[in-house]
Parts: structure tokens; sequence; C-alpha cells
């Protein structure tokens, strides 16, 4: 029984890890004052690029470096489009996951289709055999992974999985302890004051812009490796994780850290749509009722907790609220 425990608190940080890295690259996005909707996409692009480049290379960090720089390249292009063009947020955070996933495809059927060059999309197995795919599989943590229980649940994942929680951490840290990170609050605060001060505004909104569609980018490769393996079929590897980050974001309360607590909620959501059956054979008195849950309903779990989050932040007005300020609004330098 303590096995099936130790499966489902497992499961649970493989599923929550790209929502982390969506979270938090969306936090870093938002702190500068912009409200990016093309999580998905953004996350789709750096799943496909980096997946192809690691494929070639045979190494994950190739991997990881061309999926944040192919993200980045998105939030290069979103930052042209609402800091320098002035062009409404929503609408072009909207056109970017719809072109995104239409990437994804694009790219995957040709590849799907393809006779020759990339075996290793015709299926997982073939796919598992790649080096770079091994090298995101789980490390052995010596004295940590051998723990009873929490060993192998919490300390026996890939380096991404660290890697998605050391950002967290040290994205806090930046926002709250460094000069930059400090600049970058008070431009979403007010950038009009922050200006005044000598920040450049522009400069700011566009590097952090870039650096947080290049973590989503990481966060959407994780998906292709750990989710998965291959592009057949007709779901997106990204499957809605982009618009979950977005509500996380809310529920996290713009801090790195809480997205940490946030996404680990949301993850255990979405391992009882896998596990349901499994708990409900190992603990029949407790969690028996689990098997008369119609599995569609586990599928659609994550996304109905995203509604009622957005529903309840809509409607509640917390005093600390992290939101910044001046978020979603473009800032006329001409209007100071």
């Amino acid at each position: 029984m303590l096995d099936v425990f130790t499966l489902f608190l497992f499961n649970i940080i493989v599923y929550n890890i790209p929502l982390l890295y969506g979270t938090t690259g969306e936090i870093m996005i938002e702190k500068s004052g912009s409200l990016n909707l093309g999580v998905e996409g953004t996350m789709a692009i750096g799943a496909v690029v980096g997946y192809l480049a690691g494929a070639k290379t045979n190494s994950l960090f190739v991997a990881c470096i061309v999926s944040f720089i192919a993200a980045g390249l998105v939030g290069l292009l979103f930052s042209f489009l609402t800091v320098t063009l002035q062009a409404n947020q929503n609408v072009t955070g909207l056109t970017i996951t719809t072109f995104g996933v239409a990437f994804y495809y694009f790219i995957g059927n040709a590849l799907s289709n393809s006779k020759g060059g990339w075996p290793m999309f015709s299926g997982a197995e073939e796919s598992a055999t790649k080096a770079f795919y091994e090298q995101s599989q789980a490390l052995h943590i010596p004295v940590l992974s051998d723990i009873p229980f929490f060993g192998k649940a919490l300390f026996s994942h890939g380096i991404l999985v660290y890697v998605a929680i050391l950002i967290a951490i040290l994205m806090s840290v930046y926002f709250k302890k460094t000069v930059p990170g400090l600049k970058l609050r008070a431009i979403g605060e007010n950038p009009a004051a922050a200006d005044s001060l000598g920040v450049n505004v522009t400069l700011y909104k566009y590097l952090h812009i870039i650096i947080g569609s290049g973590i989503m980018g990481i966060g959407g490769l994780y998906m292709g490796l750990n989710m998965g393996g291959t592009f057949e079929g007709s779901n997106c590897w990204i499957n809605g994780y982009g618009w979950i980050s977005i509500a996380l974001v809310i529920f996290a309360n713009w801090s790195p850290a809480k997205a940490i607590l946030g996404t680990f909620i949301f993850g255990f959501f979405n391992t009882l749509r896998v596990q349901n059956a499994a708990l409900a054979y190992a603990f029949p008195n407790a969690l028996g009722w689990l098997t008369k849950i119609p599995s569609h309903f586990f599928s659609a779990l994550p996304f109905i907790i995203t509604l009622i989050v957005l529903i309840a932040s809509s409607l509640s007005k917390k005093k600390k609220s992290g939101e910044p300020q001046a978020i979603g609004r473009n800032y006329y330098r001409e209007d100071r």
C-alpha cells in the first residue's frame, strides 16, 4: 500500500513541474506589467523545437538551450508587438497561442509522416533509446534517494524537476532582494514613476518577457520528454497546461515560491485522473468510491479547479494582492 502512495506522490511532482515552469515564466512577465495569454503556444514552440534539437544532438543540455531560445524569440515577438508597437496584449497573446499550437502540429505531422531521418518519432519505445531522452530520466541522489517512502517520491526525479524548483526559489529572491528585481516590480506597479527615476522601462520589459518566455519553453520540452515522447496522436503535448499556468499565477498570488505549492495542488488533481483506480483498489474501504466517479470527470477536474480559482479571484478583494497594478496596460511614455 505504501508503494501506491509513493507512486502517487511521485506522479504528482511529474505532473506539476511543467505547470511550475509555465507559472514562474508568466509571473516574471506579469511582474513587468505585461499580460501574456500566449503561454500555451510559447510552451508548444519550445517543446517541439527543443525536442528536435535534442534528438539531433543527443544532448539534453542543447535541447534546453534551444528550447529556451526558441520560446525566448516568441517572447521577443510579443515584446515588439506590445511594448514597441503598443498592440493589444490580450489579442497578441491569443494569437501567439494559436500560432504556437499550429506550429507544433505542422512540424509534428510532417515528422510523423516522414519515412526516414527521424525514427524516434515512430513510437515511444524507439524514442526512449535516444541518449538525450535518457539524460532527462530519474537521477539517484546518494542518501536522499534511499530514504524509505519519501526517497522515491521526492528525490528520484530528472534534473529538469530540480531546475524548475530552483528557478522558482531564485526568482522569488530576485524579486525581493535584488535591485533589478525591485525595479521590475516598480515597473509593474507604476511604469511612469519608475521611468521618472531613470529606469529603462522598455529594456526591462523586453528582457523579462524574453526570459519568462524562455522558461516556459523549457516546461514545454519537459512535457515532450516525460508526457509525450512522440508526435503521434491528435493531442498537443501541452494539452491545456499553458492555460492552467495562467490561472496558477493568480492562485499563487504572483509569488514564485507559492507557485511551488500551487502547482503541487494542481498536480494532485491531475494525478487522480491516472491513479484513481489504483488508490481505490489499494484502499477499498476509504477510497473505493473513486471507481464510481466517471473517468472523464478526473480529466476535466484540473480545468474545473482552474475555473473555480478564476471566479474566486474575481470575487475576492485581497488587500495584500501581489497583482501588479499596471498589468495589461500599455505604457505610453508621452503620457507621463
